[in-house]
């Protein structure tokens, strides 16, 4: 039984879309990243998902719970960390009234020992924390009770990057010890670090379902190189170019046909080349301008080990 399994779940607001027609499953153990820039309707996804929205059509199942049955739903919420992109916390209690509420609902196996590990002071009132440790707090929140299945959107914001790290280790020990997580994030270096395969989201669909490696190799090759004659842009605006800087030194992502490159280079005389793959941004680009050709993503298949 998979940890998620989304089957064609659709939300409109009115006539404006959320999420149409997205379909994944994510499997005991994994962790399944959500990427794409805000507006994506990553959000979304995950509030319907937890049954905070009520789908316009489609379904989807937590821990074998049906979300679209109120009395399912809140049973699977029991057993699932939820970290919202912005928490809305309650600003007039301290840190550890919040705590404590959220103890009382959920249980607190690990509450002091996350409270130490990320340092936080449970007596200050939320509202007279900084954003970075009204982060703390929500995470501490979700992470306590030792979910099977955590949810989670943007959770490193606000953190610093010492922070972040912890958080990492913290999201690897959760699944060293079998929980699935799902993890929203604009910030691809989070993703490629954490997850094991990748849901990429466009304008409300889902555009590519694949893992790190593979949306890697989406981005094609970076190119750098020097030529002995003059050159205009218009030599190297050929299919397969992208991101083409002209001047001193030529610069591109190749996103076609090795065999295509080397006769595009064959036209000048090399004096220096360097070709490596392109970073993880490069890739994830391509899905929203639309230069690589993509097929309908299913979301299912085993997932790629030795990401995280």
């Amino acid at each position: 039984m998979p940890a998620i399994d989304c089957q064609s779940l659709t939300k409109y607001y009115g006539d404006v879309r959320g999420i149409e027609d997205v379909s994944f499953t994510v499997t005991e153990g994994e962790v399944f990243g959500f990427l794409g820039p805000n507006g994506a309707g990553k959000t979304t996804a995950i509030r319907t998902l937890l049954g905070f929205l009520s789908p316009t059509s489609g379904g989807a199942t937590l821990l074998g719970y049906d979300v679209t049955d109120p009395t399912e739903s809140l049973r699977a919420r029991e057993r699932i960390g939820y970290l919202p992109g912005d928490p809305g916390l309650d600003m007039d209690r301290t840190a550890e009234a919040f705590l404590d509420h959220q103890a009382a609902l959920r249980g607190a196996t690990r509450r002091d020992e996350l409270v130490a590990r990320f340092g936080l002071d449970e007596s200050r009132r939320i509202g007279d924390l900084s954003r970075g440790n009204r982060q703390k707090v929500a995470l501490v929140a979700a992470f306590m009770h030792e979910p099977n299945l955590l949810l989670l959107d943007e959770p490193t914001s606000g953190l610093d990057p010492l922070l972040q790290e912890a958080f990492a280790a913290l999201v690897r020990e959760r699944v060293d010890n079998g929980a699935t997580v799902l993890l929203s994030s604009h910030v691809l270096g989070e993703v490629a670090a954490l997850c094991d395969r990748v849901g990429v989201l466009r304008d409300g669909r889902l555009a590519a379902v694949e893992s790190v490696e593979q949306l890697r190799s989406r981005g094609g090759k970076q190119v750098r190189l020097r030529v002995t004659e003059d050159v205009t842009r218009e030599a190297f605006e050929v299919r397969g170019t992208m991101n083409l800087r002209v001047g001193e030194t030529v610069s591109f992502t190749w996103t076609g046909e090795y065999d295509a490159l080397v006769d595009l280079l064959s036209e000048f005389t090399v004096r220096d080349l360097e070709v490596v793959d392109a970073p993880l941004e490069e890739a994830f680009m391509t899905f929203y301008n639309g230069d690589i050709e993509k097929t309908a993503p299913t979301g299912r298949g085993e997932p790629a080990r030795g990401q995280r």
